[in-house]
């Protein structure tokens, strides 16, 4: 993962975990992919760094 200066505490990321777990659920089997593009979108928008997105999704798929 790379460094960070910010971020959630681990009770903040056990939310946000439990929150996203919801929200997929809520979305349903077929329509995931699509809540989960939609998502990254928005946090995207939100970082506005198209590099360190880059380098979240590379995180993220690391040891998968």
């Amino acid at each position: 993962m790379t460094a960070s200066t910010t971020g959630l505490t681990l009770p903040g990321l056990e939310t946000a975990y439990d929150t996203l777990a919801l929200a997929i659920d809520q979305a349903g089997p077929e329509k995931a992919p699509l809540f989960l593009v939609k998502l990254a979108l928005l946090n995207a928008q939100a970082l506005g760094d198209a590099q360190r997105f880059g380098e979240h999704i590379a995180d993220a798929l690391r040891d998968l």
